[in-house]
Parts: C-alpha cells; structure tokens; sequence
C-alpha cells in the first residue's frame, strides 16, 4: 500500500503541467492548490479503503477541473417547477415580472435614491416611492414595507400593542410554514393574546365583552391556508371595524397572500382585496409580496398615516426593513397594476393561475413526442387530467384543472421510477415533477419554455 501512496505526483508536478497552468490562469492560483490538496487527501483516502490508486489519478487536470465547475455551481438553481404547485414556498413562490427582473438589475448595478431627496439633496425615506404607489393603487393613508408579512405583523404589534391586550378568534390562531403561530408571534411582540369565541363559531359579541380598558387592538386574521365547513359563524372585517369606531380601537386585518385584483374577474375564487378593507375603514392591513401579488419577498402595511408612522419610528423597523434589490422589484411589479387589462399577460403569477385546461392540453400533446422519443423505452408515457394548487397557504382547497404528462415505469418498479426523478433533479436545470400512484406527473400549468424542457428531458 506504501507504494501506492509513492504513486500520488506532488503539487509542485502537477502545478508544472501545462493542463494545470491553463487552469490556474482561469481560476486562480490559491484556489487550484486548495483544489489539488483535496484531491491529494482524497486519494490517500481511496488507498486506504480500496487498496488501489482511484480512476482520476491518470488525468488529475480533468478531475480538477470537474470539482472546480461543481464548486462554483450555485446553491440556488433555475428549476422547471413541474410539480403542480404554482406558488411553491420551497421553490422561491411568485415568478417575477421581466419588468422586476430589469428593475432589480438596475438597482444592482448602480447607485440608486434608496434614502436620497432629489428635491434638497437630503436623506429621504427608502418606503417614500413605493407608499405613495401603494396608496395610489388602494386608498390607503400610507404603507410601510418589511421583509415579510410575518414581519408585518410582527412590527405592528410590537409597536401598537406592547404590554396591552390583543383580541383575536380562537378559529384565527393559524400556524403557518415553519411552526410559525401567531400566538408566539404576540408573544415576541410583548402583547397579551385575547382569544375570544370557539374554533368553529364566533360572534361579534365576543369580541365586545373582552374589551377591557388595556386592550389595544382588535385584530383579524384571513385564514388563508385553511378552510373550516359546517356549523361556522365568523365575524367580517366589516363588523369588527364598526366595534372598532365605536370603541375607539383600531382594527388590523392580516390578510396573508392578499390580492389587489378581483380574483373571481379570471374565473378564481375571490380572496379578500386589501384596498376594500381600507375603504372599509380598518386601520392597518397587512399582506405579502410574494405570492398572490406576483412580487418579490415583501411585507406590505397600509393604513391610517398616524399609525403606520408609529411603525416607521419603532426600532424594529430597521431589522426588518429592506433592501434597494426587494424595493426595486416590488415597485416594478405594483406599476403593472396601473394597466389591469394588462396583467394578466405581463404578470407572470397571474398568467400561470389563468391558464385553460384546453391550452395546457394542446402544449401536451406538442410535448409529447419528445417525452416518448426520451423515455418510452422505460416509461409509459400518457397525457392525464391533474388539478395544480395556488399554493403558499393561498386559497388551500382550490384546485385549478389541468393537464400532466405522466410517465410510469414499464417493468412497475419503483426503483426505475426513483431513477427517473433522480436524474431529472441531478440534471442541468433540475424538472421538479411529483410522484403518485406510482407515476412521475409532470404538471405543466407553469411550463413556459418548452425548448428547454425538451433539452433536460432528452439529456
């Protein structure tokens, strides 16, 4: 074995080969020494176990560079999100606009007026431009922008209600991704959780009984992500915003997805619209960026001017605030919004979410000659009927009817079928589909760049 080990060339040999020149002049000289001293361990490593010198040690250029390529490689890889969840929390949720895509870059490559008036030459605010969007597009007083609307609520109770009372529906204490409660997040934000009425039934009454004289807020939660049927009874926003007025307490409604647009207009389910309950009166409104909206990662505050200054001097409004990148993509996609006639094509969220059966069918039967040229020798190949999901906690029962390709081993073995998943995950830009009834369902409601989708099912 000791001769083996004699076997393995120096660095100083390896450094002298012009394969290995060429290399240092691409990538650097400290990176491919830290490369070939892997390599070297490695290679002791393979000795030990296997008694023998390993397959690469006759091309260490090659080898070299390979493990150089997979170390650059991004730990955040375009995917063809074929699973059927359009809003995929795991996969980054909403598309971007082209128009947000160019408006980030923009705010990437130079300096921008993040917090710079152009009108004195003095500090500004980084929410100015997009609150007064914001405001131009739902009647709100003004807006206040975070990283995400678990920071939303977060910075609102925390600076509206510390040490005070906050009243909720016992059926509104939802969890959310990440074993994220908001009764902890009340918690955090130093307020004492008032839960009033039962888990199916709550009436206005409730909440008028538990008003006590240090309670702070009345607060309403849009149980996004969950739906119960049956014997209900739940208080609207309009109701609790008329308890409010008459007793002096402002009203926060935490909307979760939140939609500007009337989603039923496109044949959806309608989902409460942020710039109703503000015409309504509630005082503050909360929603997300990035998912029905279509935008980046956002927490999006609108409301009474009074109050949402109250959020922009809490200290918590720095941690939680972000960058030119976030404010430049959001700003980008809320002007698409300006032009409704518009959005449905501009805007990449809504276009996936209005897609036909039919026109999803007539993509498949494009697709499918290629699929069988790919895999028919392994794989049944077929066209089914499947139902997407919006996603994200948005509209959880929904299902939107479309179309899948399916591919089912011929042999019924699942770890043919595991094989198939595998290599479509490990390949250049990973197709991410979903296994059931011992299928692979590739769903192809957000399928748009059908060349590529051929290129890595055919690799």
């Amino acid at each position: 074995m000791s001769n083996l080990f004699h076997q393995l060339p120096s660095i100083d040999s390896l450094l002298r080969q012009s394969a290995m020149q060429a290399l240092s002049a691409e990538w650097g000289h400290v990176r491919l020494v830290a490369i070939l001293r892997e390599m070297q361990q490695s290679a002791r490593e393979h000795i030990r176990q296997q008694h023998q010198l390993p397959a690469w040690n006759q091309d260490w250029a090659n080898h070299a560079r390979s493990l150089l390529h997979q170390q650059s490689r991004s730990g955040l890889r375009p995917v063809l999100n074929l699973s059927g969840t359009v809003l995929h929390t795991n996969l980054g949720r909403a598309q971007l606009a082209e128009t947000a895509v160019a408006a980030a870059a923009r705010a990437m490559r130079s300096p921008v007026t993040l917090e710079y008036s152009l009108d004195d030459a003095g500090r500004g605010h980084r929410d100015r431009a997009l609150a007064d969007l914001l405001c131009q597009l739902t009647g709100a007083e003004d807006a206040c922008i975070v990283n995400n609307n678990a920071a939303a609520v977060l910075l609102m109770l925390a600076a509206l209600a510390p040490g005070k009372q906050v009243i909720v529906s016992r059926g509104e204490l939802v969890e959310i991704g990440g074993a994220f409660r908001i009764p902890d997040v009340m918690t955090q934000a130093g307020c004492t959780l008032r839960e009033v009425g039962t888990t199916n039934r709550t009436h206005l009454k409730d909440y008028r009984q538990a008003i006590e004289e240090d309670t702070a807020l009345l607060m309403k939660v849009h149980t996004s992500n969950y739906q119960i049927q049956g014997f209900t009874r739940a208080v609207s926003e309009a109701e609790l915003i008329a308890l409010g007025e008459e007793s002096d307490l402002p009203v926060v409604v935490d909307l979760g997805s939140g939609s500007l647009i009337d989603l039923s207009q496109y044949g959806l389910p309608e989902e409460p619209m942020p710039q109703r309950l503000i015409a309504a009166g509630a005082s503050l409104v909360s929603f997300s960026g990035d998912k029905l909206l279509g935008g980046p990662q956002a927490g999006i505050i609108i409301g009474k001017k009074a109050l949402i200054e109250r959020l922009q001097q809490h200290p918590l409004k720095r941690a939680l605030r972000v960058d030119k990148v976030t404010l430049a993509a959001l700003e980008a996609t809320l002007q698409l919004y300006r032009q409704p006639d518009k959005l449905a094509e501009q805007l990449p969220t809504l276009r996936f979410l209005t897609r036909t059966r039919q026109d999803i069918q007539a993509q498949g039967l494009r697709l499918l000659p290629a699929v069988e040229a790919a895999c028919g020798q392994q794989f049944c190949v077929a066209l089914a009927p499947c139902s997407s999901q919006i996603g994200s906690g948005s509209l959880p029962i929904e299902r939107l009817p479309g179309t899948a390709l399916t591919l089912t081993p011929r042999d019924g073995s699942g770890s043919t079928l595991m094989a198939l998943t595998r290599k479509l995950r490990e390949g250049d830009v990973p197709v991410i589909g979903r296994i059931h009834d011992g299928s692979l369902w590739l769903d192809l409601r957000t399928l748009e760049d059908e060349e590529l989708f051929i290129r890595m099912i055919s690799t």
